[in-house]
């Protein structure tokens, strides 16, 4: 099974507290256990970075500390999807076209990753937004943890 993380399922597994945290982390840990393939956004590496060191966690997250959750928890168990330039200038004018702004630009982003590695599942804390976006026959691929 092929299954695509977003930014929003990652920082969940890896803030304690988090209202999402087990589920989040039990499908990471899941994933493993199971010997699925996982994967996730280059893009999300610095939306991670991002959220970890800028969000008011408490205890604080460092940049070290979330260096470190990337460098141990994301980078060895899931693959990196990058997109070429022509894809982003796809993504961007898909947006265009549907008149999504603002952060719905990262979930297209997401979403075309997601689509390229042709995943079985999309986990996301933002169903109904992912949904808008994606075509109908993938739309029901699209979960919550």
């Amino acid at each position: 099974m092929r299954l695509y993380f977003d930014t929003s399922t990652l920082v969940a597994a890896f803030v304690q507290g988090h209202p999402h945290s087990g589920p989040a982390l039990q499908c990471l840990e899941d994933m493993v256990s199971q010997k699925h393939q996982g994967y996730t956004s280059v893009h999300s590496l610095a939306e991670v970075y991002a959220v970890l060191t800028r969000a008011p966690f408490q205890p604080r997250i460092t940049p070290a500390i979330a260096w470190r959750l990337l460098e141990e928890n994301i980078l060895p168990i899931l693959e990196l999807v990058t997109l070429t330039a022509a894809e982003y200038q796809q993504v961007i004018q898909n947006c265009a076209a549907g008149q999504h702004t603002g952060g719905r630009t990262y979930d297209a982003i997401h979403l075309h990753c997601a689509l390229k590695v042709d995943c079985d599942k999309l986990y996301t804390l933002n169903v109904r937004d992912f949904r808008a976006l994606a075509p109908d026959p993938f739309q029901s691929r699209i979960v919550t943890p």
